[in-house]
């Protein structure tokens, strides 16, 4: 089971209040899962990634055992720790601000 945190207004959209466990079928990148995620919660479709291109929105970063992995390929393997449910695989929403 992989771990996935969202920040506030992403679990209150998907109606959750934690982390939420997601099976994700290997190999495990950041594609399959926001694959699984999508199809768990369908109402974050196009939330995190645009539902055409499936490119990460803009202000959205992903994270994993403390490293930012937003600029990775989406289809580089995330971290063991995330995949052995160790760690979580994080949906950080990102500040802007001058």
């Amino acid at each position: 089971m992989i771990r996935v945190t969202l920040p506030t207004h992403l679990r209150m959209l998907a109606k959750v209040s934690g982390p939420v466990d997601l099976q994700v079928e290997e190999p495990i990148t950041q594609r399959t899962i926001l694959d699984a995620l999508e199809a768990a919660y369908p109402m974050l479709r196009g939330t995190i990634r645009d539902p055409a291109t499936k490119e990460r929105r803009p202000f959205i970063r992903f994270f994993a055992c403390g490293e930012d992995i937003s600029l990775d390929s989406v289809d580089a393997a995330v971290p063991v720790e995330v995949c052995a449910g160790k760690e979580p695989f994080r949906i950080i929403g990102a500040l802007a601000g001058g």
